[in-house]
């Protein structure tokens, strides 16, 4: 940015309904839409108190919770900081706090859905896996981690060299930036794949064992059965294609730089970022694992459990494990 620009944008930022301002481009390519903005922000609260609610009412599902709430908190922010420069889009912290937030709040939502995986297995039985229920945790938590951190860190840097307009270092932080969503993108194609691939082979399985190729508790079978239990599948499913979507569309904006053709459509961006993750966050709300199937949430599965006891084979009350009534997490 040249100084004349510099020294235009601050003349703007200061007064930013003079009239000669109006051709004057902003960290934005166009001008943000009010309502749009101010729409997410409120379904972004509702889910909020909606994830916070449930929780409070079955005290269940603390991981999921958190990873839930830690995201949405984050899309609120975003959403606010929009609003920020809908009001003056010369205003660099509202275009800050909106690139970070958003940035980096899918992958937190990817870990409250990674989270689920493991107790699905159990209510479906292990033997069904190609690999062990905890290993689906241990592989991709980690991998989300890592893709947060570049996104952070990527963001972060963008921040600084912008604010010292420092091209070079504004180019590098895209770059960590754009590699974080990528790694994401990878991680959840991998996540769909042997999601999948577990679908499939209970399906083969069935077919040729029957009712012996599944989880044979009682709770299990009751849970397997229920119509919550069946449209958290669907809702995680639908949730996990959004986010998918949704940063396979980050990554090709920004891959095209601040200027590029996609960051001038905020019609693409309402629809394929704000869209996609409300849609994500609100059929988690309406099917909430913790009441989809809250009777095997003390059960095999939480974040402290490791392998399912011999009693846990067996039928009815007799198959939970007292040892690991953890209530943690999906």
């Amino acid at each position: 940015m040249s100084i004349s620009e510099q020294a235009t944008g601050a003349f703007c930022y200061n007064d930013p309904t003079n009239p000669l301002c109006e051709t004057v481009s902003g960290f934005y390519n166009y001008d943000i839409s009010l309502p749009a903005n101010a729409l997410f922000v409120g379904i972004f609260g509702l889910s909020l108190l909606g994830f916070i609610g449930t929780y409070g009412a079955t005290r269940r599902g603390l991981g999921f919770t958190l990873a839930m709430v830690a995201g949405v908190i984050l899309e609120v922010l975003g959403y606010v900081g929009r609003l920020m420069s809908q009001k003056n889009r010369w205003d660099e912290n509202g275009f800050l706090m909106q690139i970070c937030c958003l940035t980096i709040a899918p992958a937190f939502l990817a870990a409250g859905i990674y989270l689920c995986l493991r107790r699905i297995v159990y209510a479906f039985g292990p033997e069904n896996s190609r690999i062990a229920p905890e290993t689906y945790t241990r592989f991709f938590i980690p991998c989300d981690v890592v893709s947060l951190v570049l996104q952070a860190a990527g963001g972060a840097m963008a921040s600084i060299a912008s604010h010292n307009d420092d091209k070079s270092g504004l180019e590098t932080g895209d770059n960590i930036m754009i590699a974080g969503l990528a790694f994401q993108v990878v991680t959840l194609l991998i996540f769909i794949v042997v999601t999948a691939d577990f679908g499939l082979n209970v399906l083969r399985r069935h077919r040729k064992l029957g009712a012996a190729a599944l989880e044979q508790s009682e709770t299990a079978r009751q849970v397997r059965g229920s119509f919550r239990f069946r449209g958290l599948l669907v809702a995680l499913a639908v949730a996990t294609i959004c986010i998918f979507w949704r940063s396979v569309f980050r990554v090709a904006e920004l891959s095209e730089g601040w200027n590029g053709p996609l960051t001038k459509r905020q019609d693409f961006f309402i629809g394929f970022e704000g869209v996609m993750i409300a849609v994500a966050c609100l059929v988690l709300n309406v099917f909430h694992p913790s009441v989809c199937f809250s009777s095997m949430m003390d059960g095999a599965g939480g974040l402290r459990s490791k392998k399912k006891t011999k009693g846990e084979k067996g039928e009815s009350g007799k198959g939970e494990s007292s040892s690991d009534a953890d209530g943690m997490t999906v």
